[in-house]
């Protein structure tokens, strides 16, 4: 059996098929610790709450409409209104349900946006897609129906106080060419919690109009919501940005609902795609999202429960990974939001793809780093050199994995430290 160009590029072992993979396997594994995936926590007092609207949903007649109806291919029409006017009156966004569209997931929605700005057009030119600071999410990096799709940036360091630092867009140095046709940045980012400031937001919105081009956000973890953001952002929309949101980090998802806001004629357009691709999105996500809203609980919940739960749980994991790895040993990414810590091993004498393949071997699965630098043209030893890890299992899972990865660490060291010829010691 042959496969067509398409089945050839989309069949090929990818980060992102191995993330999910390992992820399936470890849940089916007893005694793996999960710090590799973004499935997003357990709240209880989220669980609580869903359980609680579902049943009322199902007594009032909503959970059976959502279920036994299909929507229009831009999704549910009561939540692109309630959105709208939530997002209006809450920011002043000039924004109406035409501004809308939901995908079956935000993974659904990149896939549809980088192919539908970038790539080859009628006039026989190609364009890419440009994220200006690698390392960004390794679920964008095989969603290109072309290969070369995408190209990305490296970031300038900020070196911070108690073994942090900050990755910051290097302006001098983007390649902002004719050939872009789309920019594309996380707030925050997957995989290292960065939040890039109010001050490169607009920065980069100004460069992608005077280009002629859509800023793209994606805005899985941030405000409004699930807000899982611990830094001072400002949300920014206007007719030419693209703003994708998610009901994955609420803690739903399961339910596959992305959002995208976008002007009306890219909305259009995602809505045919949604026609022809599936139908229509999914409703059982946007009922409970509109319910949410109509109710005043999905800003209040995000605010109130979300946020503080994913704070107290990051602090507490900055306290173990300190308690075996010193900063000399392990630099951590600021972590200004999302659901991971970004850790830099600098004079780790093994890849991190090696690092990655031992913790396996003892049960622990983290991401290296080298997966979260797609269209990076450049080779850079950095990448080698950082893991991924999700900080939301429960502490004493977390404590167990921080000491098998400090103890690997320790490995690699030694090893490196014990080539030695002749018996004088000396190394070479």
């Amino acid at each position: 059996m042959s496969f067509s160009q398409f089945g050839d590029k989309f069949t090929q072992p990818t980060g992102i098929s191995r993330l999910m993979e390992d992820m399936g396997e470890g849940l089916r594994t007893p005694g793996t610790i999960m710090l590799g995936g973004g499935n997003p926590a357990q709240i209880p007092a989220m669980n609580d709450y869903f359980d609680q609207l579902l049943l009322q949903m199902h007594k009032d007649g909503t959970l059976s409409e959502a279920l036994c109806n299909y929507d229009g291919p831009r999704g549910k029409a009561q939540l692109l209104a309630s959105l709208a006017t939530l997002l209006r009156e809450q920011f002043g966004w000039p924004i109406t349900a035409q501004n809308i569209a939901l995908t079956n997931g935000s993974q659904s929605a990149f896939f549809y946006l980088f192919n539908l700005f970038a790539g080859h057009r009628a006039d026989g030119s190609k364009k890419r897609v440009l994220f200006p600071l690698a390392p960004e999410y390794l679920g964008y990096a095989d969603a290109g129906l072309e290969e070369g799709l995408f190209v990305s940036a490296k970031p300038t360091i900020e070196l911070l106080p108690e073994g942090q630092f900050k990755y910051h867009v290097d302006f001098d140095h983007l390649p902002l060419n004719e050939d872009i046709g789309l920019i594309c940045v996380s707030r925050p980012t997957n995989p290292t919690g960065n939040v890039i400031t109010d001050d490169e937001l607009l920065q980069l919105d100004a460069l992608a109009q005077q280009h002629g081009v859509p800023l793209l956000i994606d805005n899985a973890y941030g405000v409004p919501f699930p807000g899982i953001i611990f830094s001072e952002a400002r949300p920014l929309w206007n007719p030419n940005t693209i703003l994708c949101m998610s009901l994955s980090k609420l803690g739903l998802p399961g339910a596959r609902c992305g959002i995208i806001i976008a002007d009306e004629s890219t909305i259009g357009a995602l809505g045919n795609m949604n026609g022809i691709i599936s139908l229509a999105p999914g409703s059982i996500g946007p009922a409970l999202a509109n319910e949410m809203i109509v109710r005043g609980d999905l800003l209040r919940l995000s605010d109130e429960v979300i946020r503080p739960f994913y704070q107290a749980k990051v602090a507490e994991t900055l306290a173990i990974l300190r308690r075996y790895l010193p900063e000399d040993r392990c630099l951590i990414h600021k972590p200004e939001g999302a659901i991971f810590l970004w850790l830099w091993f600098r004079d780790l004498p093994i890849t991190t793809e090696v690092l990655y393949q031992r913790l396996k071997a003892r049960g622990v699965l983290m991401v290296p780093g080298h997966f979260f630098f797609p269209g990076l043209e450049q080779a850079w030893p950095h990448t080698h050199q950082c893991m991924r890890m999700n900080y939301v299992p429960e502490a004493a899972k977390i404590e167990r994995a921080v000491q098998i990865l400090a103890e690997e660490l320790e490995r690699a060291l030694r090893e490196a430290e014990s080539v030695t010829l002749p018996s004088d010691g000396n190394r070479v």
